[in-house]
Order: structure tokens, then C-alpha cells, then sequence
């Protein structure tokens, strides 16, 4: 009688852990953005250079500390927004266009540590992007900030990333590379403009001032200025913020699975 050996189990594959995974997409995506010269010096270039021009020739606000924390706070507003809208609209349209991204999609790895990997990608190039307006708004105006102040405008940073990621990446899975490059710019200035980031809104007409209310450029801004200055803002800015936050979030969450139904079906 002879004795038959056991049939060896097959190890069974396991994927890295999730968190090491979203690291990984995190400083690929990061390196993917910084070998790109221009995309790094438009993310930082702009916002300080409209405070440069608009703000610093302005004896009456920079001399007042609370008038020019205000200012940095909508411009530092209007730095979140661009950074979100042209890393997750335009940044993924471009990914979308790419071989090797319908090649990433097909392994057998979860789709969480990417997008995870996508939105703090954003998130690091939004505080990137302050940098500039803390520089030269310390040492060219009055502007302040107590550490307890700072702390608060540090997670403010992360609470106006949330819904313009929302919606950079409703625009990114929803177009392509030229289409959403185009709709990112007519989005982003308009909504800067009409959310008082680079005007205050006291200075809006009434039919304006109403429009803006309900924007969500508006919303962030009042909340940051809030936070920064301690002046009281507008007591629908964080209504308004969650409602655009939920909104976006469903739009978002419909474009990815349009475009997965769409490409891999």
C-alpha cells in the first residue's frame, strides 16, 4: 500500500495594504506633477502674484492687520480651488488618455488607494500653493495669525479641498483632456470672481451678493476669512458648503462609474 501525499495548498495571492498602496499613487502622482516644470510654477505663480499686484499697493490694507489676513485668506481661498480643479479635472482627464491608465485599471488591485492616492496628491499641492502668499503677506503686510488661528486655517485647507476635488474629478472622468482643460478655466475664474476671492463681496451689488450666497467659492471663502480673522461671516457659508460637499460628491461618484461602464465593459 503506498502512501499518497497531500496536495500542497496554493498560496494564496495577497494584495499590499491599503495604506502603503495609497502612498505609492501618492509619490508616483507627486513625481508625475513635479517633472513637469510649468504645472508646479503656474500652481504657486499666480495666487502670488495677484496678491503682489492687487493687494501690496494697497497702503490701507496691507497697514491693517485684519484687512490683509482677510485678503491673503481669499486669495489662499482662490490657490485651494486652482490646485484641486487642475490636478483632479485636467490632471485626470489627461491619466484618462494615457495606455497605461486602462492598463492600471485591469490588475487585480482595489480602485480606492488610487483615488485615495488622487485626492491627497491635490491636498499636498493645495498647501504647496500657500506658500507664496505666507511668504510675501509676512513680510509685505500687517497680516496675522495666532497659532491657535493657524491651526484653524491649516484644516481649512483640507475642508475647501473636499468639494472642489468633488469636483475637479466630475470634470476629470467626464472629458476629455481639451474639454476639461477649457471647462477647469471657465469654471474656476468665474466662480473666484463671483465667490469675492479676488474682490470682497461688501463691495457686490445686491443682485450679485445674492447670486454668490449660494456658491460654493463664496461658502469657503467666508469660512476661511472667519477662521483667520475672527470676523463673523455669513451664517449660511457652512450650510451651503455641505450641500455643494454632497452634490459634487454624487456627481463625482456617477462620473467614475459612467466612464468605468463606458471603457470596460
Amino acid at each position: 500500500m503506498t502512501a499518497t501525499a497531500a496536495p500542497r495548498a496554493t498560496p494564496r495571492a495577497t494584495l499590499r495594504p491599503w495604506a502603503s498602496l495609497a502612498r505609492l499613487h501618492t509619490r508616483y502622482q507627486f513625481l508625475e506633477t513635479v517633472r513637469v516644470p510649468i504645472a508646479v510654477i503656474g500652481n504657486l505663480l499666480f495666487p502670488g502674484l495677484a496678491l503682489v499686484f492687487f493687494v501690496i499697493p494697497q497702503d490701507a490694507i496691507t497697514s491693517h492687520p485684519l484687512a490683509s489676513t482677510a485678503a491673503i485668506a481669499q486669495l489662499g481661498t482662490f490657490a485651494i480651488m486652482s490646485a484641486c480643479l487642475f490636478t483632479h479635472g485636467a490632471g485626470v482627464a489627461e491619466d484618462r488618455a494615457q495606455p497605461f491608465d486602462a492598463f492600471v485599471r485591469t490588475l487585480p488591485a482595489r480602485p480606492g488607494p488610487r483615488l485615495a492616492g488622487r485626492v491627497l496628491n491635490g491636498l499636498l499641492w493645495s498647501y504647496i500653493a500657500l506658500v507664496p502668499l505666507v511668504v510675501i503677506g509676512a513680510l509685505l503686510t500687517a497680516a496675522t495669525l495666532s497659532p491657535l488661528r493657524a491651526l484653524g486655517a491649516a484644516a481649512m485647507v483640507f475642508a475647501v479641498a473636499v468639494p472642489f476635488t468633488l469636483l475637479g474629478l466630475t470634470i476629470g472622468y467626464s472629458m476629455s483632456t481639451k474639454a476639461a482643460l477649457a471647462v477647469v478655466q471657465c469654471v474656476l475664474f468665474p466662480l473666484a470672481f463671483a465667490g469675492g476671492l479676488f474682490m470682497p463681496p461688501e463691495v457686490f451689488p445686491g443682485w450679485l451678493d445674492a447670486i454668490s450666497q449660494g456658491l460654493p467659492s463664496r461658502a469657503a471663502r467666508d469660512l476661511v476669512v472667519q477662521v483667520t480673522t475672527g470676523v463673523e461671516g455669513s451664517a449660511f457659508a457652512l450650510p451651503v458648503l455641505l450641500a455643494w460637499t454632497a452634490v459634487l460628491a454624487a456627481l463625482a461618484v456617477a462620473a467614475v462609474r459612467r466612464d468605468e461602464g463606458r471603457r470596460f465593459r
